[in-house]
């Protein structure tokens, strides 16, 4: 579907409107739906799912521990907000986690594992921050595991991950916790920054809102500072910008700038603030500069959708459309909307929500298409199916809440309102 040019009168947001409500709510419905059944393993773990709600393989498929952790925290959301079926589902996750994910010798957590044990016994960053927001969204339903999984996951983070002289985490050892050198980057420390939030509000213990106020400042207020508020990927061991840097996982380690994380971190920096007492100035006003510089540069002008990548030039380079930072732009406008208000956010909000309903939702076999070429139509060269629920899920359910904190904490305190 072609960009929609028309302008569109910006009062009252459509977060407000009872409406446009019900429609998220029913789209998360939606997704809960796709999910709840399909994807459960029986041998533990979770199935990640072909374009037809299918597993995509069954006779011993490889679980990746940030599937296995997002979906403890999707469904502890579902449970909080009343889902039958939910806590089997957080309880299912958990016990992966725990029992199969945790390297009982070393300590830690595995990258990978299948029936039989470790497929990829790397220690990584990403893989650990996922953990820590599943054993906090789990500690906020209750599950018996949740505390003694927070405890030990906050102990490997500390002890293992976090260097103080930088502010923020390694990126990756071996299973015997030896340092694979070279490498610092962003993407990790985004998602433990969320964690971290997500720890505090769930415990009350400063320590985790220091840390990711720690992580915030250097990658941020620092760094993409220097960069015009273009988010910089990849590091040295020093927090040097690497722009030459090349991984041949493109899915989690993309060359250049990735314009779907500047908007992630709009979104926390602004929780960040809320959540620290608005203590921090900065926060707010890079928040500001991140969404307008990934409308600015990440949006595509002339057929919709953000561009995966840039580069050093903000040319666009992987020009894919994925799921994933119109979910988060999506949610970044409505924080942004919620706190700073401005014509811009709202119809930056409007602008993608109309190319998701036009294009990501897959009106026919249900779930959202993860991956699109740049014309909008499906496609599966980076991501084989439709594996997370993650992202779809968080953009559906934070406009229905105050923007102060995370789904859990404000389900927690807020009656949803349609």
């Amino acid at each position: 579907m072609a960009e929609n040019q028309l302008q569109y009168a910006p009062s009252p947001p459509w977060s407000a409107r009872p409406y446009h409500r019900k429609w998220l709510l029913a789209r998360a419905d939606d997704l809960f739906d796709f999910f709840q059944v399909a994807a459960i393993n029986p041998k533990g773990g979770f199935y990640d799912l072909s374009r037809e709600g299918k597993p995509l393989a069954t006779d011993n498929p490889v679980r990746g521990i940030h599937s296995s952790a997002r979906m403890v925290h999707c469904y502890a959301i579902g449970h909080l907000l009343g889902r039958p079926g939910s806590s089997d589902i957080v309880d299912h996750g958990m016990r992966y986690l725990w029992e199969c994910h945790r390297d009982q010798k070393n300590g830690g957590y595995f990258w990978q594992a299948n029936d039989t044990g470790a497929v990829d016994d790397s220690k990584q960053g990403y893989g650990h921050a996922f953990v820590l927001l599943a054993a906090s969204s789990a500690k906020c339903i209750g599950h018996p595991l949740a505390d003694a999984m927070l405890a030990d996951i906050t102990e490997v983070i500390e002890k293992r991950f976090w260097e103080d002289r930088h502010g923020a985490i390694a990126e990756e050892f071996s299973a015997d916790w030896q340092p694979v050198p070279g490498y610092r980057g962003q993407n990790s420390n985004m998602h433990l920054t969320e964690s971290l939030m997500a720890a505090f509000e769930a415990t009350g213990e400063q320590h985790y809102l220091t840390r990711a106020e720690r992580i915030a400042d250097l990658v941020i207020n620092r760094r993409a500072r220097e960069e015009a508020f273009r988010v910089a990927e990849h590091f040295s061991e020093n927090w040097d910008v690497d722009r030459s840097y090349y991984h041949p996982n493109e899915m989690f380690r993309p060359a250049g700038t990735t314009p779907g994380h500047w908007l992630e971190w709009a979104r926390l920096l602004l929780q960040l603030w809320v959540l620290g007492g608005e203590r921090h100035a900065w926060m707010p006003e890079a928040a500001r500069g991140l969404f307008f510089q990934s409308m600015a540069l990440g949006w595509d002008k002339d057929k919709g959708g953000f561009f995966y990548t840039l580069d050093w030039d903000n040319a666009p380079d992987k020009r894919a459309k994925l799921w994933w930072p119109l979910c988060e732009g999506a949610a970044a406008a409505h924080f942004l909307g919620q706190h700073q208000g401005g014509d811009f956010h709202e119809e930056s909000y409007r602008k993608i929500w109309n190319y998701i309903a036009g294009n990501s939702l897959d009106q026919e076999l249900g779930g959202w298409h993860e991956e699109l070429t740049e014309d909008g139509q499906p496609a599966n060269s980076l991501f084989p199916g439709k594996g997370d629920i993650y992202h779809a899920l968080q953009a559906c359910l934070i406009p229905l809440f105050p923007a102060k904190g995370s789904l859990t904490k404000m389900i927690s305190e807020h009656p949803l309102e349609v």
